[in-house]
């Protein structure tokens, strides 16, 4: 059984597809379709790094005692993802389909690889260390990301 690794996987798809529409918008260059999809997106990852953040990583970090691990390179990775969200935010601003998709690559490239890590390394760990507080940090995992259940359109 691993309920945070479902979980938050679950996140991760859920923000992917909210990625996957605002590239199609791009592509049908429907700009205000595309910046709405985008804001939806930025939002969706926003809270998905927030409930690690500020839930489960303080909570690992406590019951494990480990504080420059997984949890250290995972924060700022979404720091380096923050960043790009912005520049992609900037890029659809200025309605440029090319500086989009330059930023838009490096944080599809970024996501994945850090969806591996979380996925495979980091999130077993914690449904290995957690097993008896998962159930009272589940209702709060997925209060602050919505449950994995994004409108996919």
């Amino acid at each position: 059984m691993h309920p945070i690794t479902d979980l938050m996987a679950g996140d991760h798809r859920a923000c992917d597809g909210l990625f996957a529409a605002v590239e199609r918008a791009v592509a049908r260059g429907d700009w205000h379709c595309a910046t709405n999809d985008f804001r939806r997106f930025a939002e969706a990852m926003a809270r998905h790094f927030a409930a690690e953040e500020d839930a489960l990583f303080p909570l690992f970090e406590q019951r494990t005692g480990i504080y420059r691990g997984p949890t250290q390179v995972m924060r700022g990775e979404h720091g380096q993802m923050r960043q790009l969200l912005a520049a992609a935010e900037s890029a659809l601003a200025a309605q440029d389909a090319e500086d989009y998709a330059g930023h838009a690559e490096t944080l599809l490239i970024m996501m994945q690889q850090h969806n591996i890590k979380e996925e495979h390394i980091l999130y077993p760990m914690c449904d290995d260390r957690l097993g008896d507080e998962t159930g009272s940090l589940l209702p709060e995992l997925q209060r602050r990301t919505g449950g994995g259940q994004k409108d996919l359109r």
